[in-house]
C-alpha cells in the first residue's frame, strides 16, 4: 500500500520571516498607538499607520531591500500574516457583538433602521452618480460603465464594523446609546453592502440572474433565523456547562469556537465572514448565556494583541506614493469628498429624522463614516475583478485612511456634549465591573506567583537539620530541651 507523503512543514526561513513580521508590526503598532493617545487620538490611528510605515509608502522608499526582505510580496508568506489578522478581526467583531444591548436596540429599532437606510441610500446614490461622470480613462477597458458606477456606489456606502468597534472601544463609547446604534446601523449597512458587492461582482464576471439574487437573500435571512432560533438556545446550554468551571478557560474557548463557526458559515454561504462573527457575538452576549467576567481575559488579548496586528496588516496594503502621479490627486479628492459627505449626511439625516439631538446626530455621522479595512477589502475586490484601475483603487484606499482618522476626534467632540442617561450609566458600570474583574484576576495570579517564589526562597534559606543523637546517647537534660523546642 502506498502511503501519502506527509505535508511538508513550514520552511525555516518562512517561519523566521513570519515571526519577525508579527513582532515588528505588533511592536510598532503598540508604540505608534501610545503616540496617538498622547495627541488625544485613539490607538487605532497609530495601529493603522504602523502598516503604512512598514509598507511601500515609507519603508519601501527609504530601504527597499529591507522592506522586500521583511514584507515580501510573496502570497505564501503574506497569507500567513493575513490569516493571523483575520482571526483577530473576527474575534474583535464577535466580542463587539456581545456588547450589544438588544433590549435597547429593540426599543429603538425604528431609529436604527432610519439611520441605516439613510446612511446607505444617500452615499450609494452619490457614488453611482459620480461613477457616471468620471472620465472614461478611469474606467478599465472592457468594463461596462454601469458596472463601474454601481461598484463605486457600493464602495461609498459600506461601513467598517471592525474599525468602528475598535474606535468605540478605545474611546470607551461601547456602553453609550450612540455607540450601540452605530454598531446596529453599521451592521445592517455592511450586510446590504456585502450583498450588493456580490451582485456587482456577478455582473462583472458571469452576469446576474433573478435566481442568483433570490438565493443570496434566502441565505442571508435563513442564517439569521437559524442563528436566533436554533443556535442561540444551544450556545446558551453549552455556555452554562462551561461556566461550571472556576477557571475562565472553558468559557473563552467556547466563545472563540462559536464566533469562528458563525464566521465560517456565512463565508461558506458566499457572504462576509465578519457578518457571521457579529451575529455569533450577539448570541454569546444574550441574557443567561456567557459569563462576561470570564471573557475579560479574552477581550484583553484581542484588543491588545490581535486587533492591533490586524489593523497594522491592513496598513501594509496602502501605497500613498501612487497619489502623486498625474491627475490621481484630483480624482482622489472627488471620491473622498463624495464618500465623506454622502455617508455623514445620510447618517446625520436619519438620526435627525429619528429625533436625536444635534450632537448625537453628528456623532452618528462621524461613527458611520469610518470605512477602514472594509474599504480596503472592497478596493482589492474591485482590482481583482478588473473594475478598478490603479487610480481609482488608490483613491478608495485614501477614503479608508482619511475616514478612519477623522472619526475618533469628531466622535470625542460630539459625545463630550451628550449627557449620560441612567441606562447608559448602568451599562457603563457593568462594563467597568468586567474590566475590574479581569484586572483583579491578573493581580491575584501575580500575587500567588510572588508568594510561591517567596516560599521557595524561604525553603532554600532553612539550614540543614542537625543530626539528633540516638536515644541511648541523649544526655539527661536533652528531653526537656527537645520538648521546649517542639
Amino acid at each position: 500500500m502506498n502511503l501519502a507523503a506527509p505535508v511538508q512543514p513550514l520552511a525555516s526561513h518562512q517561519l523566521l520571516v513570519f515571526i519577525l513580521q508579527v513582532a515588528v508590526l505588533l511592536g510598532l503598532a503598540l508604540g505608534l498607538g501610545r503616540v496617538a493617545e498622547r495627541f488625544k487620538l485613539p490607538a487605532i490611528v497609530g495601529e493603522l499607520l504602523a502598516g503604512v510605515v512598514l509598507g511601500p509608502s515609507l519603508l519601501g522608499m527609504a530601504a527597499p531591500a529591507l522592506e522586500h526582505w521583511l514584507m515580501p510580496s510573496v502570497p505564501s508568506q503574506m497569507n500567513l500574516l493575513d490569516a493571523t489578522g483575520q482571526i483577530g478581526v473576527l474575534l474583535l467583531v464577535g466580542l463587539t457583538g456581545s456588547h450589544l444591548d438588544m433590549k435597547m436596540l429593540r426599543r429603538k429599532r425604528v431609529t436604527a433602521a432610519r439611520i441605516s437606510i439613510a446612511g446607505l441610500v444617500v452615499p450609494l446614490g452619490l457614488g453611482i452618480g459620480l461613477g457616471t461622470v468620471l472620465p472614461a480613462s478611469l474606467v478599465p477597458g472592457g468594463v461596462n460603465r454601469v458596472v463601474f458606477a454601481l461598484f463605486l456606489g457600493v464602495a461609498m456606502c459600506v461601513t467598517a464594523i471592525p474599525v468602528i468597534a475598535k474606535t468605540l472601544s478605545d474611546l470607551r463609547l461601547l456602553h453609550r446609546d450612540v455607540g450601540q446604534l452605530t454598531l446596529a446601523a453599521g451592521l445592517v449597512d455592511d450586510a446590504v453592502g456585502w450583498f450588493m458587492l456580490s451582485v456587482v461582482s456577478a455582473l462583472a464576471t458571469v452576469g446576474v440572474s433573478t435566481g442568483r439574487v433570490s438565493l443570496s437573500v434566502f441565505y442571508l435571512v435563513g442564517f439569521v433565523v437559524f442563528a436566533f432560533a436554533v443556535a442561540r438556545p444551544l450556545v446558551r446550554r453549552i455556555m452554562r456547562l462551561a461556566d461550571r468551571s472556576s477557571q475562565p478557560g472553558p468559557t473563552m474557548a467556547v466563545t472563540v469556537v462559536t464566533i469562528l463557526l458563525g464566521a465560517a458559515t456565512t463565508q461558506a454561504l458566499g457572504m462576509e465572514a465578519m457578518f457571521g462573527a457579529f451575529i455569533a457575538g450577539i448570541i454569546i452576549g444574550a441574557p443567561n448565556a456567557a459569563n462576561h467576567r470570564k471573557l475579560a481575559p479574552l477581550r484583553s488579548v484581542v484588543l491588545s494583541v490581535l486587533a492591533p496586528l490586524f489593523l497594522a496588516t491592513a496598513g501594509l496594503r496602502m501605497d500613498l506614493t501612487s497619489l502623486a502621479h498625474g491627475s490621481n490627486a484630483l480624482v482622489a479628492l472627488a471620491i473622498l469628498t463624495v464618500a465623506i459627505f454622502g455617508k455623514f449626511a445620510g447618517a446625520y439625516l436619519g438620526a435627525r429624522l429619528s429625533r436625536l439631538s444635534n450632537w448625537e446626530s453628528l456623532a452618528m455621522g462621524a461613527g458611520m463614516n469610518a470605512r477602514g479595512v472594509v474599504e480596503v477589502v472592497i478596493a482589492m475586490a474591485g482590482l481583482r475583478l478588473g473594475v478598478l484601475n490603479t487610480a481609482t483603487f488608490t483613491s478608495i484606499i485614501l477614503v479608508a485612511i482619511a475616514t478612519s482618522l477623522m472619526a475618533p476626534p469628531m466622535l470625542r467632540l460630539a459625545m463630550s456634549r451628550v449627557s449620560y442617561s441612567d441606562e447608559e450609566l448602568q451599562r457603563k458600570a457593568e462594563h467597568d465591573a468586567w474590566a475590574e474583574e479581569d484586572q483583579g484576576a491578573r493581580d491575584i495570579a501575580a500575587l500567588a506567583e510572588i508568594e510561591a517564589l517567596e516560599e521557595i526562597e524561604a525553603l532554600e534559606d532553612i539550614p540543614a537539620p542537625e543530626e539528633v543523637p540516638a536515644p541511648e546517647e541523649v544526655p539527661a537534660a536533652a528531653p526537656a530541651a527537645l520538648q521546649v523546642a517542639a
